[in-house]
C-alpha cells in the first residue's frame, strides 16, 4: 500500500475511533530518549507517523540510546525531559531518579537464552560454571536470573560477561562465550550468523515471574512542573496504543514502512507479538488494581539484590498513575 493511501486510512480509522485532537495556545518542546525496539518505541514511532504529537501541540525531539541505562544517565544529567525504556524504569526511579508516569506494555517473550550445543550446553543446568554474555541490569539480565533460579542454578554459579548487547551478540557468534541472554531483534543476527546455535528458552516460560514492564519516566523537575505536557504525551500515546491493539496489521505495516524498513516484515511481526499490550482503558484498570505496581516492584526487588541498592523507594511511590487516571477516562 502506498504511503499516502495508508496514512489516509490510518487517519480515517483514528478519527472513527475518537482521537482526541485539541488546539493549544502554544507548542511545547519535549526531549525524549528511547531504545529502538518495538516493545519500547512502538507507540512512540506510530504516534509520530500518525501526526499525534503535533495534534497535541508537542514538538517532540527524540534521542536514541543503545539501552535504558545510558538513557537514564542522560536524563540524570539534565539532557532529557522524559525517556521510554524497559526494565530499568524499576531501578533508577527507585533511587529517586525520575517518576514513572506511563506504561507501554509487558515484555512477555522479548528476551531469550541462546547456547552453542557444540560447546557443551544442551540445557540450562549445563550453564553452571560457564560464561554467559548479556548486558547487566537490562531486561535480558533479569530474565537470565529468573531462568537460572527456575532451573536450580544459582546466578552466582555462572560468570556473566557484561557487554553492550551488540558486543555480546558478536562474542556469542564468534564462540567467545557458550551462551547469551539477549532481547529481540538481536536473535535474528544469531540465527543468520550462528545457524548451529540453539534457543533454550524465552521469557514467556516464566511469566508472570519474568514480567517486565516498559514505560515512560519523567525527569523529577519536569514531572513536578509540566504535568500538563505529560497529560498531552499520554493522550497522543493512548491513540497510538489503541490503534496498535485494535489494528495490529495496519500498525505493523506503518511501523515497517517508516521506522523498521531494514527488518523483514515476518521478523518485525515476531518482535511485535513478543509483547503484551492492552487498550488504554484496560491499562487504567491495571493502574488502579495494583497490577502495574506489583510488576514494577518485582523488578525493583531484583535490583535491590543485584545492584545492592542501600535504599530504595517502593514502586507505589515512584510510579505516579494520577496523570494517566486524570487523562484517560473510565
Amino acid at each position: 500500500m502506498r504511503r499516502r493511501s495508508f496514512l489516509k486510512l490510518a487517519c480515517a480509522a483514528g478519527l472513527s475511533a475518537g482521537w482526541r485532537v485539541r488546539a493549544f495556545a502554544r507548542s511545547d518542546k519535549v526531549i525524549a530518549g528511547y531504545v529502538h525496539a518495538v516493545a519500547v518505541d512502538g507507540q512512540l514511532s506510530l504516534a509520530s507517523s500518525m501526526g499525534l504529537w503535533k495534534s497535541q501541540n508537542l514538538e517532540m525531539q527524540f534521542v536514541e540510546f543503545q539501552n535504558g541505562i545510558e538513557a537514564f544517565r542522560a536524563m540524570t544529567a539534565g539532557s532529557l525531559d522524559v525517556l521510554v525504556t524497559g526494565a530499568v524504569i524499576s531501578h533508577y526511579p527507585a533511587i529517586g531518579r525520575g517518576k514513572v508516569f506511563l506504561i507501554n506494555d509487558v515484555e512477555y517473550a522479548t528476551t531469550q537464552l541462546w547456547c552453542h550445543p557444540d560447546m557443551g550446553i544442551e540445557k540450562i543446568s549445563d550453564l553452571k560454571g560457564r560464561k554467559v554474555a548479556t548486558s547487566t541490569g537490562t531486561t535480558a539480565h533479569i530474565f537470565l536470573d529468573t531462568a537460572l533460579r527456575k532451573n536450580g542454578v544459582s546466578p552466582h554459579d555462572i560468570l556473566i560477561i557484561n557487554q553492550r548487547i551488540q558486543d555480546a551478540v558478536a562474542s556469542f557468534i564468534s564462540k567467545a562465550v557458550p551462551a547469551i541472554a539477549l532481547w529481540v531483534p538481536h536473535n535474528n543476527l544469531v540465527k543468520e550468523r550462528a545457524p548451529s546455535a540453539k534457543m533454550l528458552v524465552d521469557a514467556s516460560a516464566y511469566f508472570p515471574a519474568s514480567a517486565v514492564v516498559n514505560g515512560w519516566v519523567a525527569r523529577n523537575r519536569f514531572h513536578e512542573t509540566r504535568r500538563d505536557v505529560l497529560a498531552r504525551v499520554i493522550r497522543a500515546w493512548a491513540d497510538a496504543n489503541d490503534f496498535m491493539v485494535t489494528r495490529p496489521d495496519q500498525a505493523l505495516a506503518l511501523l515497517h514502512e517508516q521506522h523498521y524498513s531494514a527488518i523483514p516484515v515476518a521478523e518485525l511481526r515476531d518482535e511485535f507479538n513478543a509483547q503484551k499490550m492492552f487498550l488504554s482503558r484496560k491499562w487504567r484498570d491495571m493502574y488502579l488494581n495494583g497490577t502495574v505496581v506489583n510488576w514494577l516492584q518485582q523488578v525493583t526487588n531484583f535490583y535491590l539484590s543485584f545492584a545492592a541498592m542501600p535504599t530504595s523507594v517502593p514502586a507505589a511511590q515512584y510510579f505516579d498513575p494520577s496523570i494517566y487516571l486524570d487523562t484517560i477516562g473510565a
